[in-house]
């Protein structure tokens, strides 16, 4: 059916998803739609009012929230009668939009290259169960299954800090503490440092996750450019020295999403930069550990010889994502401060996982799994730049990280990743388009590429579709170009 909706305006402050959403409400409350009717089918509306089908989704997901409308899964959406009692409106309560960014295919699909995270294939089952049965049936299970310090598992404490010392990544002055993934790190370190009107410098393009946490404190962010080498050291010393930022957060080794390292010279003159201008430095190194081809770079931690860095660490990206471990060493002082907000928050991680984890690193399982992720992810990494190389049209630039997980592609200007997505996503590819990534600068031409949880086949097979969508659309653009149809000027 045709739905007789009145003009959206996409240059209202109201969301279409919104304007629609109460267009069609009122068609309902008119009795225009009756009750039982069925509304059409999302992509069907989408063709008929020229919207992203997630718009008309979203605007559904309201109505049904309200009580207007019933969704029946292969049947379609039906009006479901007059309006409810009054309800909350949680949407509003929370500000959340319904339009979020994508998630998880809902089928297995050809290639998914939108997450960063290891392969599962790769995950050394029988050496973890080992590990488990081994830590349960010790002495100090009981103690371990009882409340503990918000501080973390003081064994894998002591265990992560006499490492660190070792490679002199911390000082005698400096503490740890263990926290649930970096993600939880990046919440406490707001809570603990920032108020409202703060100015934050992130990497731009950066991880969605960081931005977002650095947000919730009211601070003000500010984007420093990343280019193939990493963050813009001239651009960086520019806003350190004339906005007066309280923080920097900065992933030196295989930045997420662009896969860029930054060189020793620069590390060493950001750390020179911060110090003259009072700048706290968040090292977010979660990718450190895995370098596929050449040496390690000194983390910044390492070069600050003051011992202000603060350094932040994971096993997510070398072992286990799902036990949720990483940790934050800094000076004794913040460590306590971040204890103290940590402990208001979950008063501790879980015990069983960091002694898991430790008897996992001191057994030297992982170690040796280190070495077969490694292995791995060389194999990956080849496969994907060969595969950029191969499948890409000659005008899409794309970075050569030596590590990490991820890489950076960007498109002619002409291209849109984010309009190019359900295209990929039918032919059964994903990734994830710039705009998630951008800071202070739109990035709607460039995408990520995160290549490290699948085999080589995969990421040929994939790169593949992606080259042959981005050619045909660089060409059917171009074709339309009236500089391409204008006669020569003579």
């Amino acid at each position: 059916m045709t739905l007789p909706i009145g003009p959206l305006d996409p240059s209202s402050d109201s969301p279409l998803y919104r304007q629609l959403s109460a267009s069609i409400r009122s068609l309902i409350e008119a009795g225009r739609i009756p009750k039982g009717g069925r509304l059409p089918a999302t992509r069907e509306l989408a063709g008929q009012l020229g919207l992203n089908r997630a718009t008309i989704s979203a605007a559904y997901e309201l109505l049904e929230a309200d009580g207007l409308i019933a969704g029946h899964v292969g049947r379609g959406s039906f009006v479901a009668g007059g309006v409810r009692p009054a309800r909350l409106n949680w949407r509003e309560i929370v500000g959340l939009s319904a339009v979020q960014a994508p998630g998880a295919p809902s089928s297995t699909p050809l290639a998914s290259f939108s997450s960063s995270r290891p392969a599962e294939s790769l995950f050394p089952m029988d050496e973890f169960r080992q590990t488990c049965e081994e830590v349960i049936g010790s002495g100090e299970a009981q103690t371990i299954l009882q409340l503990g310090s918000p501080a973390g598992y003081s064994p894998l404490r002591r265990y992560l800090l006499e490492q660190a010392r070792s490679e002199g990544a911390a000082r005698e002055s400096d503490d740890i503490l263990i926290t649930s993934g970096c993600q939880q790190a990046f919440h406490l370190l707001q809570c603990a440092l920032l108020h409202p009107g703060d100015t934050v410098l992130l990497e731009d393009p950066v991880y969605p996750g960081m931005k977002k946490v650095f947000e919730q404190s009211g601070a003000r962010l500010s984007g420093v450019p990343v280019h193939a080498d990493g963050l813009d050291i001239d651009a960086f010393e520019h806003a350190a020295t004339n906005g007066h930022p309280r923080l920097l957060a900065v992933t030196p080794n295989f930045q997420n999403p662009t896969g860029a390292t930054l060189p020793l010279p620069s590390r060493r003159t950001l750390v020179e930069i911060a110090q003259a201008a009072g700048v706290i430095v968040v090292e977010n190194d979660i990718y450190g550990p895995l370098v596929y081809e050449g040496e390690a770079l000194p983390s910044i931690k390492q070069i600050d010889e003051s011992g202000d860095t603060v350094l932040l660490r994971s096993f997510s990206k070398i072992a286990f994502p799902g036990l949720r471990l990483g940790w934050v060493i800094a000076p004794r002082p913040l460590i306590e401060k971040l204890t103290e907000v940590k402990q208001w928050t979950d008063l501790h991680t879980d015990q069983l996982s960091q002694a898991i984890m430790l008897r996992f690193a001191q057994s030297g399982r992982l170690e040796r799994h280190r070495q077969h992720m490694l292995e791995a992810g060389r194999e990956r990494l080849h496969a994907v730049i060969d595969a950029c190389r191969r499948f890409l049209p000659p005008e899409v630039e794309f970075t050569r990280p030596r590590g990490g997980m991820s890489l950076w592609l960007r498109l002619p200007e002409e291209l849109d990743a984010s309009e190019l997505l359900p295209r990929a996503e039918r032919e059964g590819v994903t990734y994830l388009p710039g705009k998630y990534f951008a800071v202070s600068r739109p990035q709607t031409s460039s995408l990520r590429i995160s290549f490290a949880g699948m085999a080589p086949d995969q990421i040929r097979s994939g790169m593949a579709v992606l080259g042959r969508i981005f050619q045909n659309e660089l060409e059917r653009v171009r074709a339309r170009s009236p500089l391409a149809e204008a006669p020569a000027m003579v």
